[in-house]
C-alpha cells in the first residue's frame, strides 16, 4: 500500500505518464496473488518457516535494487516480480498458521493477525514520505529493503503443528499392489500434506497433489471465487490513486500522506473488532452476511469519493472504507475455511489469492488510462464502487439460491417421510387384523370340533 506513495516520484524522476507508472502497483500485486499457490506448496511440502524466510530474502532483495533503477523496465522486474515474489511466499503460510491454531475465536485471530498489515500503512506511510524528503526515493527504497529483511526472523518464530484432520488415510491407495507393505504402514501414519511425501511413489504424489485442490470443484467454492475476482478489481485502485486524487483537488502532501495513515489505523481497527463481532454467538451464524455488508459498504464509500473534494470530507472517507476494508479481510479466510475445511486451507488460500492477480493487474491501469482519457477520477471510481456492490449481490444471491434449493429438498423429504409413515401405518393395521382373523378362525374350529364331538 506505501509503494503508491513512491509513484509521484517515479513520475517525475523518469518523466512517463500515471498510467505507466501504476503499472508497478500492478506488478507487485499480480506477483504476489499469481505466486500465492507457490507459497502454500512449499508450506505444505517443505515448511512454514523455510518458506516465509525464503520470502522475506527475495523481497529485501528486489526493494534493494529497485533503489538503483535507471527505468521503469528495471522497476517492474526488482519492485514488480521480484518484491512480489517474495511477499507471496510469505502470506500465505502466514495467514495458513493461524487457522491451524484457532479454532473457538477464529475471526479475532485472523482479525488481529492481518492488523499487521494496517499497523504497517499507519507508520510507514508518514516515514517513508519523510525517508523519500531526507534520502529521496532511492534512499527510501534501500532502507525498506533492509527493513523487510526481518521477515526472515518472523519465519524462523513460526512453529508447525498438525491438526488430527491432516491425518488422513489414502484407502484407495493402500488397496493397490504396486505399494511395498512398510509404505503402507508409513503412509497410515502420515499426513496427506507431509514433507515425506518425496519418500513416497510418484502415484502416491500425484494422489497428493489432487487431494490438495479437490475444492476447485465445490460450487460453494466457484462462487465465492467469482466474487472474489469483482472485490479484488474493485478495492485495488483506491490504494492506488487516493493520494494522488487528494493531491488533484488541493491537499497538501502530508495532509494526502495522513490520509492513508488514518486508513491504516481504522483498518486495524476493522480488523480486530469485526472479527471480535462476528465471534460473538448472535453473528457467528451470519459471518456470510457481514462479510456482503462490508464489501457493499465499500462499494458505496467508493461511489460517493468524487464528490468529495476537501481534506474534511477525505477524512470521513478514510474513517469509513478503512474500516469496511479491514473488516471483510478477516473473514476472507473465515468464509474459505468454512467452505474447504481447515486441513485444506492453505493449500485455498493460495487460490483464492491467486484469483486477486488478475484484476490486481488490470484495474489499477484501467483506472489510470480513464484518468488519463477523462481528466478526472470520477469514471475510475464508480467502476470500482459498482464492481465491489457487484461482488456482494452476487454473493447474496447465490446463498439465497442455496438456501430455496435447501428448503424444496426438505419438502419432499418430508412428503416421503410421511408417504412411508402412512404406508407402515396400514401395514402394521393389515397385519394386526389378519392376526385378529386368524385367531377368530381357530376359535371357530375349535367350537365346530367340540360340537361334532358332542
Amino acid at each position: 500500500r506505501c509503494i503508491s506513495i513512491f509513484f509521484v516520484e517515479f513520475q517525475a524522476y523518469f518523466g512517463q505518464d500515471y498510467a505507466r507508472t501504476a503499472w508497478i502497483h500492478s506488478i507487485v500485486d499480480c506477483a504476489t496473488m499469481l505466486c500465492a499457490p507457490l507459497g502454500s506448496l512449499i508450506s505444505n511440502h517443505v515448511s512454514c518457516q523455510v518458506g516465509i524466510m525464503l520470502g522475506g530474502l527475495l523481497a529485501s532483495t528486489g526493494l534493494i535494487l529497485s533503489s538503483f533503477a535507471t527505468s521503469l523496465e528495471h522497476l517492474y522486474l526488482s519492485l514488480g516480480v521480484l518484491t512480489g515474489l517474495g511477499f507471496a511466499l510469505c502470506y500465505s503460510p502466514a495467514i495458513a498458521m493461524v487457522g491451524k491454531y484457532f479454532n473457538k475465536r477464529k475471526a479475532l485471530a485472523y482479525g488481529i493477525a492481518m492488523s499487521g498489515s494496517g499497523i504497517g500503512t499507519f507508520i510507514l506511510a508518514p516515514v517513508v514520505q519523510l525517508l523519500i524528503e531526507q534520502f529521496s526515493w532511492r534512499g527510501a527504497l534501500l532502507i525498506l529493503g533492509g527493513f523487510v529483511l526481518n521477515l526472515c526472523v518472523c519465519g524462523a518464530l513460526m512453529r508447525p503443528i498438525s491438526l488430527k484432520e491432516d491425518c488422513k488415510t489414502t484407502p484407495e491407495f493402500l488397496e493397490q499392489n504396486y505399494v511395498p507393505e512398510t509404505e503402507k504402514q508409513d503412509l497410515k501414519q502420515m499426513s496427506i500434506c507431509s514433507p515425506l511425501i518425496k519418500l513416497w511413489p510418484q502415484e502416491c504424489l500425484c494422489y497428493c497433489s489432487w487431494k490438495e485442490y479437490d475444492f476447485l470443484l465445490m460450487p460453494g467454492f466457484m462462487v465465492l471465487a467469482v466474487s472474489i475476482l469483482f472485490m479484488a478489481y474493485g478495492c485495488s485502485p483506491l490504494f492506488v490513486y487516493l493520494v494522488p486524487y487528494a493531491l488533484s483537488v488541493g491537499v497538501s502532501h502530508h495532509q494526502a500522506a495522513f490520509l492513508m495513515s488514518i486508513l491504516g489505523v481504522i483498518d486495524i481497527i476493522g480488523n480486530i473488532t469485526f472479527g471480535w463481532l462476528t465471534d460473538r454467538r448472535c453473528l457467528k451464524k451470519h459471518r456470510y452476511f457481514c462479510y456482503l455488508f462490508a464489501v457493499g459498504m465499500d462499494g458505496l464509500c467508493c461511489l460517493f469519493l468524487p464528490v468529495l473534494q476537501s481534506f474534511p470530507l477525505l477524512v470521513p472517507f478514510s474513517f469509513t472504507f478503512g474500516y469496511f476494508d479491514g473488516a471483510y479481510v478477516t473473514l476472507i479466510p473465515v468464509m474459505t475455511a468454512d467452505v474447504v475445511g481447515t486441513s485444506l486451507l492453505s493449500s485455498a488460500l493460495g487460490v483464492v489469492y491467486f484469483l486477486h492477480a488478475i484484476p490486481y493487474l488490470v484495474s489499477p491501469p484501467v483506472a489510470g488510462w480513464l484518468v488519463d482519457t477523462t481528466g478526472s477520477y470520477t469514471a475510475s471510481f464508480l467502476l470500482c464502487g459498482f464492481s465491489m456492490i457487484f461482488s456482494s449481490a452476487l454473493l447474496c444471491f447465490a446463498r439465497l439460491a442455496k438456501k430455496i434449493k435447501r428448503t424444496h429438498l426438505r419438502s419432499l423429504t418430508g412428503n416421503t417421510a410421511s408417504k412411508q409413515q402412512i404406508w407402515t401405518n396400514g401395514a402394521i393395521a393389515y397385519s394386526v387384523t389378519a392376526e385378529l382373523d386368524q385367531r377368530d378362525g381357530e376359535v371357530l374350529a375349535v367350537d365346530t370340533n367340540s360340537y361334532r364331538n358332542r
